[in-house]
C-alpha cells in the first residue's frame, strides 16, 4: 500500500541517528517515567546527559523512584525539542520516547564525570555557574541512573510539516509501523471506516 498523507499516521516520521544525537545533546530536560508498586505510571522532569548511547540522570537515592526502579528497572524517558535552551532552526523538532532499562551507579568516578558533564551542559559559557552546579550535585545521598534504550518511539515534527506541505518525498519517510498499519485499520473497521 502506498504511503498516505493522513494525520493519524505518524510512525512514518522518524529521526536519523544524527538527528537523535543532535536532539539528545541539545535538549536540557527529559521526563523519566516508571511504575509504582501499585501499577501507577509516574514521570518526573530531569536534566540529563546523553553519553555512549545512554541517558544519564541523577536524583537522591531516598526518592520513591529509586526504590521503584530497583524493583522493576523498566523505564521510559521522553525528550523533546521543547527542552532546547533556545530556539534554533538547525536542530531537529519533535520528540522521542525511549523504552529502556535502568542501572544505578554510586561509584565516585562515575559521579565525577557525570556531574562535570551535566554542569557543563547546563552552564556552557559560565564557569562559575558550572562550578556552583557541580558542588550542588556532589552530595552524599545522590545516585546516578543510566538508562539503556531498547526501543525508540519517534516523531519528527519537521519532516511531518514538510510532508503535509507536500515538500517531503516519499523516499524520506519511514516505514509505517504496526500501530499505523494494522491496529489503526482494525480501529477504523470497528467504526465502519475504510482502510488506509
Amino acid at each position: 500500500m502506498a504511503q498516505t498523507l493522513d494525520h493519524e499516521i505518524v510512525s512514518i516520521y522518524p529521526f536519523t541517528d544524527a538527528e537523535v544525537d543532535a536532539m539528545m545533546n541539545n535538549s536540557n530536560e527529559c521526563v523519566l517515567m516508571w511504575a509504582t508498586k501499585d501499577g501507577w505510571p509516574v514521570g518526573v522532569t530531569h536534566a540529563f546527559v546523553w553519553h555512549d548511547g545512554k541517558i544519564w540522570i541523577t536524583f537522591a537515592e531516598h526518592r520513591h523512584r529509586a526504590a521503584a526502579i530497583k524493583r522493576d528497572n523498566r523505564v521510559s524517558v521522553n525528550v523533546s525539542s521543547g527542552g532546547y535552551p533556545e530556539a534554533r532552526a538547525d536542530l531537529p523538532r519533535g520528540a522521542i520516547t525511549f523504552k529502556g532499562t535502568g542501572e544505578f551507579f554510586d561509584d565516585e568516578s562515575t559521579k565525577k564525570w557525570f556531574y562535570t558533564a551535566l554542569s557543563k551542559k547546563l552552564n556552557p559559557n559560565n564557569k562559575a555557574g558550572e562550578e556552583f552546579f557541580f558542588n550542588l550535585l556532589d552530595s552524599p545521598l545522590r545516585t546516578v541512573l543510566a538508562v539503556t534504550p531498547v526501543k525508540k518511539i519517534m516523531y519528527n515534527g519537521a519532516m511531518a510539516g514538510r510532508h503535509m506541505a507536500g515538500t517531503a518525498s516519499e523516499d524520506e519517510l519511514g516505514e509505517r509501523l504496526e500501530s499505523d498499519r494494522e491496529r489503526m485499520n482494525r480501529a477504523r473497521a470497528q467504526r465502519g471506516l475504510e482502510e488506509r
